[in-house]
């Protein structure tokens, strides 16, 4: 849909269609179209598009499509069905108020019940000469967020709870925290009613937003007023002002399937308009979708119509709505190619990656799939960055107190060279994280040994089971003082550990404050308390926010920390060499010690007016003596320990105490961090 002078031009493709109708409605609550036009093939069709002109649409007017073409699923694979009403794949804002995904799911008409498009006046946004941010990505700390869950909590105090514009309100707290990228969860608009019917029988709904069926739309769920369209308009006002506050907004995409689930989902759009071309169909029965997601249907994203639609939507979100990077759902799906079977060279990522469109746009991937493609550390491409799932595992494990890591443990705290440097490509290749939506919150990560989803309908059966943690004594909260001690004092491990990696960390929103979803590792359907950032635990852990705050602040003010090049140990400058590695004594790291846990290292500052740093990780149950080494006209400062009560967990100068000896006796479990200068 166009808007021009004196109309809006109306278009869709439709593969191997042979008629079509497009159906007007007054608004959004109209369950009858007011007018029902139906398309000359000879004049409105141009190979496989249909295509009209209409005089005198206003804005707000909503509008459906019903395409007729072959049936005849297992031979053809195509799914025409000419009672469905179809929403235009294309549409910039759609609404869902009368979405029945049941009536779409069963056969007849549901052009009452349908998702439709909205017709919205013609572009005239003021961007105020606002631009995609260019940050080099070394120096990102990436948050991840769920937009409504962000500000619905009652606690949030903002005008619009679980909008983009409740986000806006909540940008003060962002730059506080130091964060310099939102990781905003699904934000093209998805289905709410897609879950599982035992879900769905609990009043249960789509709450993480992966389940996209209009790629070019703000969710409206995430909107004030979404039935006036005002969808494109909201978004933006919120990336404006994100960048204003000089913090870059990176989109989760699921470019991997669709909303439309497999044989026995609705029909919303693709399946109506293009089944065969659009999804992974089984190639001696076209009736069965092969599911590399987990969710049904899977997206052939190298088929070329696809391929084109697919890189226009990511180019539309950053040409039209200045995003500065992408996070792509199960991102090996990208690299099937037509049979299913992994492509060397896959068109679709390298497509992305070489759009001059997307030239500077942040590209990160979910380097695996449902159907068991890994592709951490060998995703195609060389500026596609990757969730690094092997930082998560390891770290997990070191910190529960697993011994015999410490090699590996330090080539993930030194960027992940194995994975990243035999192709040339670099620490900022990897995203570094502990916790991310999908899993325990770092609270509950330090208080189950197993997951607890009952309330998910699904008698406990969905969600990861493997996820090393660890309760320390209790299954979910207690009162226990030692514990509770132990697990704070855990978490601000984690904390330290990932800020002080090399690469680009991320940190769930929640984590910061110490949220816990009570054990539920797969919260995808709970639309609730149990998701939601609960803002009154920003004073009630307030020890842990300002940890995190502060740490954030240390590694930004460390360019050691974020260094664009692989550590060497080679020396810059007549400083120290840029790492150093270290066990209990000095320059004896044991990296062969099956029951070591101790790692210390030094990195050496990048210029004259940075400090060096000395970090100590004793993740064992006993204190460990520790040495320092001896730096000519230096002395060693004190800045974290996270064995120590708060305030005195982290300090700033003048207050962090300097070192009389060369040695320091680190407390079980815990991470030392000094500043020599």
């Amino acid at each position: 849909m166009t808007a021009g002078e004196g109309g809006i031009n109306f278009s869709i493709w439709g593969l191997r269609s042979t008629a079509s109708e497009l159906l007007l409605f007054e608004s959004a609550e109209s369950r009858e179209p007011f007018q029902v036009i139906t398309l000359d093939p000879e004049v409105n069709r141009t190979y496989y598009s249909w295509h009209v002109f209409v005089e005198g649409l206003p804005h707000g007017t909503c509008y459906a499509w019903r395409i007729e073409g072959p049936d005849d699923t297992r031979k053809s694979g195509f799914r025409f069905d000419r009672q469905k009403a179809l929403v235009d794949p294309h549409a910039r804002a759609v609404s869902d108020r009368l979405w029945d995904r049941r009536r779409a799911r069963r056969p007849g008409d549901n052009s009452d019940s349908s998702i439709r498009g909205i017709v919205v006046a013609k572009d005239g946004y003021d961007w105020e000469g606002d631009r995609p941010l260019n940050r080099a990505p070394e120096q990102s700390i990436i948050y991840e967020l769920h937009v409504g869950g962000f500000t619905r909590h009652p606690s949030s105090g903002v005008r619009y709870p679980g909008t983009f514009s409740g986000l806006i309100e909540k940008i003060p707290y962002l730059r506080e925290l130091g964060v310099t990228d939102v990781e905003l969860m699904p934000v093209m608009a998805f289905d709410e009613q897609d879950v599982p019917d035992s879900a769905a029988a609990l009043g249960l709904r789509n709450y993480w937003g992966y389940s996209t069926h209009s790629f070019f739309s703000p969710h409206p769920g995430f909107c004030i007023s979404p039935d006036q369209g005002t969808h494109v308009r909201e978004f933006r006002d919120m990336v404006k002002a994100l960048h204003r506050a000089g913090i870059r907004v990176i989109l989760d995409v699921v470019l991997n399937h669709t909303a439309e689930g497999g044989a026995d989902g609705p029909t919303i759009n693709f399946k109506g308009l293009g089944n065969r071309g659009f999804y992974h169909l089984d190639s001696n029965d076209r009736r069965i979708y092969r599911d590399y997601t987990g969710c049904g249907n899977t997206v052939n994203c190298n088929f070329p119509i696809v391929t084109s639609f697919l890189i226009d939507c990511l180019e539309y979100w950053v040409r039209e709505m200045h995003v500065d990077g992408f996070r792509f759902d199960l991102a090996s799906v990208l690299a099937r190619g037509q049979d299913g079977e992994p492509l060397q060279y896959a068109p679709m990522p390298w497509y992305i990656e070489l759009s001059d469109v997307l030239g500077n746009t942040r590209l990160i991937a979910e380097a695996w799939d449902a159907g068991g493609l890994y592709q951490v550390g060998d995703f195609p491409g060389y500026r596609w960055a990757e969730w690094n799932g092997r930082y998560r595992d390891v770290i997990r494990r070191f910190v529960r107190g697993d011994r015999g890591l410490i090699g590996e443990v330090a080539t993930r705290l030194s960027g992940s060279s194995d994975l990243y440097a035999p192709d040339g490509r670099l620490p900022i290749n990897s995203i570094n994280f502990v916790t991310c939506h999908d899993g325990f919150t770092l609270r509950d990560l330090v208080s189950y040994n197993v997951k607890h989803n009952e309330a998910n309908g699904s008698n406990n059966r969905d969600g990861n089971n493997d996820n090393a943690s660890w309760n320390y004594g209790a299954e979910g909260e207690t009162n226990d003082p030692a514990i509770m001690s132990l697990r704070k004092r855990q978490a601000k491990n984690f904390m330290a550990v990932l800020l002080l990696s090399q690469g680009v960390p991320m940190i769930l929103s929640g984590d910061e404050v110490f949220r816990t979803q009570r054990g539920n590792n797969n919260c995808y359907c709970q639309d609730n308390e149990l998701s939601w950032f609960d803002w009154g635990l920003t004073e009630e852990n307030r020890e842990m926010l300002r940890f995190v705050t502060k740490m954030v602040a240390i590694r930004k003010r460390h360019p050691c920390l974020m260094r664009k090049k692989f550590l060497t140990g080679g020396r810059r400058n007549g400083g120290l060499p840029d790492v150093t590695w270290h066990g209990r004594r000095l320059n004896e790291p044991q990296w062969n010690d099956p029951g070591a846990q101790v790692l210390a290292y030094t990195l050496g500052a990048v210029g004259v007016a940075e400090d060096d740093l000395h970090i100590m990780l004793n993740m064992s149950d006993e204190f460990a003596e520790i040495e320092l080494p001896w730096v000519s006209g230096r002395r060693w400062f004190r800045v974290v320990d996270t064995w120590q009560p708060s305030p005195a967990d982290i300090l700033e100068a003048p207050d962090q105490p300097v070192l009389t000896e060369y040695v320091y006796r680190a407390a079980p479990r815990s991470v030392v961090v000094f500043e020599g200068r």
